[in-house]
């Protein structure tokens, strides 16, 4: 029997930053479906957002915050996060980690939405993977922390509200040795789901394939109240390459060095859209970009550099630059760009210290709807999210304490490989579901058509499980494939009754926003759809 203080389930900033504050308190295990280094926090270029310079103030960081979230923003979480962040900062530079200078202090970029200078970076684009090689780095130096690669989440061990560990099924050595065939059961005191989003159950996304939101199907599961989950923020700037379902990520950085997006005739065509231009938030620009693709009838437009210095750009952005490259393109000239499906802005439900509705279930990171972003993510606020409140979440564990005794949990899982191609099949078949009737624009008819057409997967699936023994003989593929469903009827549902458009949320039969839907929407299995004021006190429990 494997039991440790802590499971980390994931291996994102969030994840990795929770286990390295963990470790200090006791023993740990993360655990991470494919390899260390392959998340969305590791991918992220443009940076992180905090206050770190004299003529900034959280005051103008929450605004700019409250402002990309469209009213649904939580404030207090976002007062949190603002003045919590630089503390965070001030700590990892503390522990080593090296971000970009100019002249001797920090370099400051600008992206969407922010109305100061305030996005750190490191390595020029490579934010993401510079700042995750750091929390590793910390990692690995902590004798009391386990990884554990290629391993999946399939449940949470949860009895009478309660979490008390995970069942995974394990690729991994180690934990193989455990499994007899089946599937492996850890144990802890605590569990943190860290598991990222949802993006990747998109056609087209800047996301890894495995980020398909199996953290979120399987909080719902056990009981946990997921929220605003048909927000999905598409990233305006995919590099398009033409057949290919992943868009490299150009990042929102290269507009805030005053990257021009221009239509098929040449022309900025932002510039009367909205006062930033460019870099209005990310909402703005991706349904832009996406109006603009249809009344040129192309498939992508142009995001032109050819204005701005060439050395410049080379060293700003040395990473997208070469990758640019190996593509055919080079960045200090012109290339072609469309959005991309690039973060899931709801999830499941958290108070400001990352409790769950089940006791000793913690989230932290993307998987998690802290009311920070409202209806749309501010550019770079989401690492310093991760720091933040998996900072949090850590210290309210002490107050938790420890597990006295483990209940008994029997083995449910096995593995048919048969159904590995009916599970490849049926994801392609979700993702052009989802790019089709729940993109960036949305309508009544289209989204009831692609909840119609879950819904018939649905029961091809659950035919395969009876056929199986039913709910007591579950079997690997088929409930990855009940997952992937789930997932897209959690984004779906609440965006059919949401007759409005605001944030990462569009309709066309509803193209303005509409203050009676200034609410939250709140899902729970085995109820209906309900929804949750904003700024009351439903995140503090």
């Amino acid at each position: 029997m494997y039991k440790f203080d802590y499971i980390i389930v994931g291996s994102g900033l969030a994840g990795l930053y929770a286990a390295y504050k963990a470790s200090m308190k006791g023993s740990v295990a993360v655990i991470t479906k494919s390899f260390l280094r392959e998340s969305n926090s590791f991918n992220a270029q443009g940076g992180i957002a905090a206050v770190t310079s004299n003529d900034d103030n959280p005051e103008i960081h929450k605004s700019d915050t409250l402002i990309a979230g469209r009213g649904l923003c939580e404030e207090g979480a976002v007062d949190i996060l603002v003045n919590e962040g630089p503390d965070r900062i001030d700590e990892i530079i503390a522990d080593g980690m090296k971000f970009d200078t100019e002249n001797g202090s920090l370099a400051l970029g600008l992206e969407g939405g922010h109305h100061k200078r305030r996005i750190l970076h490191a390595g020029g684009d490579a934010t993401g993977r510079w700042i995750t090689e750091f929390a590793i780095s910390k990692v690995l130096e902590r004798d009391n922390i386990k990884i554990f690669e290629n391993t999946l989440l399939l449940d949470l061990l949860v009895k009478d509200g309660t979490c008390y560990g995970v069942r995974c099924w394990s690729e991994n050595d180690e934990l193989q040795a455990e499994s007899d065939g089946s599937e492996v059961m850890l144990f802890a005191n605590h569990v943190f789901l860290t598991s990222g989003g949802a993006s990747a159950v998109y056609a087209r996304t800047t996301n890894p394939q495995t980020t398909i939101g199996d953290g979120v199907a399987i909080a719902y599961k056990a009981g946990c109240r997921i929220i605003d989950m048909e927000f999905i923020q598409f990233h305006p700037s995919g590099l398009y390459l033409k057949d290919s379902p992943r868009a490299f990520l150009i990042s929102e950085a290269v507009r805030g060095e005053r990257a021009h997006l221009l239509g098929k005739d040449g022309k900025r065509f932002m510039v009367p859209i909205h006062e930033l231009a460019e870099l209005a938030p990310r909402d703005i620009v991706a349904r832009s970009i996406y109006k603009q693709m249809k009344a040129d009838d192309m498939p992508y437009v142009t995001l032109s550099l050819k204005h701005l210095d060439p050395e410049m750009i080379v060293k700003r952005f040395p990473g997208i630059y070469a990758q640019c490259k190996e593509f055919g393109y080079d960045l200090t000239q012109e290339i072609p760009v469309a959005p991309a499906a690039h973060y899931s802005v709801g999830g499941v439900l958290s108070n400001s210290n990352g409790r769950t509705d089940v006791k000793r279930l913690y989230v932290c990171g993307e998987v998690a709807a802290t009311g920070i972003m409202g209806a749309n993510r501010l550019a770079s606020n989401s690492l310093i999210e991760c720091l933040v409140f998996a900072n949090r979440a850590v210290e309210d564990t002490v107050k938790v304490g420890a597990v006295k005794e483990f209940p008994d949990f029997a083995k449910q899982y096995s593995r048919d490989n048969d159904n590995a191609q009916l599970y490849a099949e049926l994801k392609q078949q979700v993702s052009d579901i989802m790019n089709a009737h729940a993109g960036i624009i949305r309508s009544e008819e289209g989204l009831k058509q692609g909840l119609q057409k879950i819904e018939q997967l649905r029961n091809v699936i659950k035919q395969k499980q009876d056929e199986r023994g039913g709910e007591q003989n579950r079997e690997y593929y088929l409930e990855a494939s009940r997952r992937l469903l789930c997932v897209a009827r959690l984004i779906m549902s609440p965006a059919l009754l949401r007759e409005e458009s605001r944030g990462g949320h569009y309709r066309e039969d509803f193209p303005c926003a509409d203050e009676a839907f200034a609410l939250h929407s709140v899902q729970r299995r085995g109820e209906q759809i309900t929804t949750a004021p904003v700024n009351s006190n439903y995140f503090n429990f």
